[in-house]
């Protein structure tokens, strides 16, 4: 494999890398990332590139044309959105991904324990640390961290038109949607069993948290070759503040509100077609949905344990 060859040469040879940079993702500044990877980057061991998206999709284009080029490792400098568009094309390709962390949330790099820091995370990839990672499908589309229906969804989509960006902007306007966001009923199938819920939420989770540490599946794991299904309940808006305390702390999985069921294959069908979100972005899907796990698939740069 690619990430073997690199380590196995010891990098007698540079290894040829792209930094992919979004501009907008987290609401944060990052003209000056280029000068700080030129600074902090092991020259002597990695060719430095760069590429700024312009647009929804470019980072994808960019990464698709990168990863047949000859390019070793293709780095998102950005938020899970971002990580997604460039991790499924490195997918693809059986490139190796890396990460500069510069979301909203940044729940995948969180969970790997990518630093925040982006002279910290420079220093990640200098170190060259390769892990294979679990990934899944969600209908035709890839996603590395969390994906699902329900209430995080319709806020994915509706805060994709929200010029407002980063934590306080998506906080606004869930509190504001919460007050008249109806739940709905679901068959979910997984490896084989039925379940019908009502639920507020049901998120497909490969990682633990959706984001700024906000745990949904405490106990999930990146390379279990599972998938864990997290069914909110219906709740009254009173315990709101007891789900975020749960969340945030790590104990999601002791909560009554939520249900965690682990499995390879799930398929989920739902009254009605709407909103969906893949790794924090929206998508407008049908009423039956096909989740599966693809073990140990992508190769990831992640500080050495």
């Amino acid at each position: 494999r690619l990430f073997c060859r690199i380590i196995n040469t010891g990098l007698l040879a540079k290894s040829n890398i792209l930094f992919i940079i979004n501009p907008i993702s987290g609401g944060k500044d990052k003209l000056k990332i280029p000068a700080l990877i030129d600074a902090n980057l092991d020259r002597s061991r990695f060719n430095p590139n760069y590429s700024v998206t312009e647009y929804v999709g470019h980072a994808a284009e960019i990464a698709e044309e990168a990863a047949n080029k000859n390019f070793d490792i293709i780095v998102a400098v950005g938020g899970d959105g971002t990580i997604n568009e460039i991790g499924s094309k490195v997918l693809l390709q059986n490139k190796v991904l890396g990460i500069i962390p510069f979301g909203s949330g940044n729940g995948l790099a969180r969970f790997l324990k990518i630093p925040m820091n982006p002279t910290r995370a420079i220093q990640v990839i200098n170190n060259l640390h390769v892990k294979q990672i679990d990934t899944a499908t969600f209908n035709d589309k890839v996603y590395f961290n969390m994906a699902g229906m329900g209430f995080d969804a319709h806020i994915s989509s509706v805060f994709a038109g929200n010029k407002k960006r980063g934590f306080s902007g998506y906080l606004k306007v869930g509190l504001k949607e919460m007050l008249d966001y109806m739940p709905e009923t679901y068959t979910i199938v997984i490896d084989g069993k039925s379940y019908t819920r009502k639920a507020f939420v049901v998120s497909i989770a490969n990682s633990s948290q959706y984001g700024n540490n906000a745990h949904i599946s405490p106990l999930a794991s990146v390379s279990d070759g599972l998938l864990d299904v997290c069914i909110v309940k219906n709740f009254p808006l009173y315990r709101l503040p007891v789900l975020g305390y749960y969340m945030m702390t790590g104990n999601t999985h002791k909560s009554d509100m939520v249900e965690i069921i682990t499995g390879k294959e799930i398929h989920i069908s739902r009254p009605k077609e709407g909103a969906i979100h893949i790794d924090g972005e929206p998508f407008f899907m049908g009423t039956e949905i096909d989740i599966s796990i693809n073990p140990l698939s992508l190769n990831i740069i992640v500080p050495a344990e």
